[in-house]
């Protein structure tokens, strides 16, 4: 019976098809996220009244509020959904919705055509990008621990960041791609429509990618033993947000707290950094673009490289490399950050930042991934993670800012360097999955009762 529950492992290259799959939808999401916050100095003027710019730049900023605030209800509803129905309808549920949310930014009339409704219609289309965000990172992470082979579960986790970090590249790119091709009356006029139309036809072309993907054994298995446990007249198990709270309290606060200390690092090292660097420290806003587009290139090849390390030597030790580097460096390297000015000391010192935030988010998915049982995976990572992102992540760079304009600017240092002590803490009640549980989940050995009841995936 043991061992009739071990899924069977796919082929490697069944598994990077379907990683790739999962993982070119996490790129169009965040593409279109950040192209948003790209492109808003562009579009602000044709969807709300004519006057005063800096009004304008607000009430875009305003409804990219609103996009953060909706990701704790993607997290609730597509996790939900991704446990109940599967990791592939819901992560091709997500790019639907973004890419609909995208196209209807693309097409949308300005103010000046149908008055009210325009602004009406953007904070509709930030309403359905925030949801496809809140649910991607929740199911995109089971989807990618469930998929790989228990061995390699670290390495192609870790291409889920690869994913955030190449669409916000690629975000970047497009934008230096039109600034140097069009005119700014041609960007204002309808040059900005351009990133959205790409990111809605891009959005369709994966999600019937993602049609095409294999739903993980782990899923399917826990179908079938749904319906035994059915057909045997047993009780029924409680599934979603109840058997959450009820059932593994303690596994959601671990989540909450190892996602508190790297979102706001996260958030601080790869978009406040580069004001920081323009206001702050003086460096001219080119040089920083430059800068941060480099620093984030190397970061993103960080990725796979982390990963594979925690599945050599465990999760814990790449968490608290990250953690206790992050509670010992951020106060001296913000400090040395805001003095100075030679442009490769400040892509090396990012560089540096980045690489400890590597310890964190090569292994966001798995390390959470592997603290639940597939019945409320998706819903396990991704509600906590879309609640830590909504409100510590979304305020990293106000909290900052005023910080900076009260003059009180190093006491944000030491705010970062509180926040990644949660994950320090939390670091500790990680359970790490047992050699023997990974073996048998491989199928290199037997599974015994006793083992199976802590593999890491079930």
């Amino acid at each position: 019976m043991s061992q009739s529950r071990t899924p069977s492992l796919p082929a490697r290259s069944h598994v990077t098809a379907n990683v790739i799959r999962g993982c070119l939808g996490n790129l169009i999401e965040w593409y279109d996220w950040f192209a948003y916050a790209t492109f808003s100095i562009y579009f602000a003027a044709a969807f709300f009244p004519e006057g005063n710019q800096t009004a304008q730049l607000l009430s875009t900023a305003v409804v990219f509020a609103v996009g953060f605030l909706m990701r704790p209800l993607g997290g609730w509803l597509l996790g939900a959904y991704a446990d109940r129905y599967g990791r592939r309808r819901a992560l091709t549920l997500s790019v639907t919705l973004m890419s609909a949310g995208s196209l209807t930014i693309a097409l949308s009339p300005g103010h000046a055509t149908i008055g009210l409704w325009a602004p009406v219609l953007l904070v509709l289309a930030r309403l359905l990008q925030g949801l496809s965000v809140g649910g991607e990172f929740g199911s995109s992470a089971s989807y990618l621990a469930e998929i790989a082979p228990p061995g390699r579960r670290g390495f192609y986790s870790s291409f889920q960041y690869v994913s955030i970090v190449l669409g916000q590249l690629a975000a970047l790119l497009v934008a230096i791609v039109l600034q140097n091709t069009l005119t700014d009356d041609q960007l204002q006029s309808w040059g900005w429509r351009v990133p959205f139309v790409i990111g809605a036809v891009a959005g369709l072309a994966v999600m019937y990618l993602r049609r095409s993907m294999e739903e993980s054994q782990h899923f399917r298995q826990e179908k079938e033993r749904a319906k035994e446990r059915e057909k045997a007249g047993t009780a029924h198990e409680r599934l979603g947000i109840h058997s959450l709270f009820t059932e593994y309290p303690r596994q959601l606060l671990a989540v909450f707290g190892l996602a508190v200390g790297g979102t706001v690092a996260f958030y601080t090292y790869t978009t406040y950094l580069q004001k920081y660097l323009v206001n702050t420290a003086g460096i001219p806003k080119s040089t920083v673009s430059l800068i941060g587009f480099a620093a984030l290139f190397v970061y993103m090849l960080l990725q796979p490289a982390a990963g594979a390390l925690s599945d050599r030597v465990g999760r814990r030790p790449v968490m608290f490399a990250f953690s206790i580097g992050g509670m010992v460096l951020t106060v001296p390297l913000m400090t040395v950050l805001g003095h100075i000015r030679s442009p490769w000391l400040a892509f090396l010192l990012m560089t540096l930042a980045l690489a400890f935030v590597s310890g964190y988010s090569a292994l966001a998915a798995v390390i959470k991934a592997e603290m639940f049982p597939t019945k409320v995976r998706a819903l396990g990572v991704g509600l906590p993670h879309a609640l830590v992102t909504a409100t510590f992540g979304g305020l990293t760079e106000p909290i900052a800012l005023a910080l900076k304009k009260g003059g009180h600017e190093t006491v944000f240092f030491w705010y970062v360097t509180a926040c990644i002590a949660l994950t320090f803490l939390a670091t500790l009640a990680v359970r790490e999955p047992s050699r023997t549980s990974l073996l048998e989940e491989a199928g290199t050995v037997p599974a015994t009762p006793a083992s199976t009841k802590t593999a890491p995936l079930t």
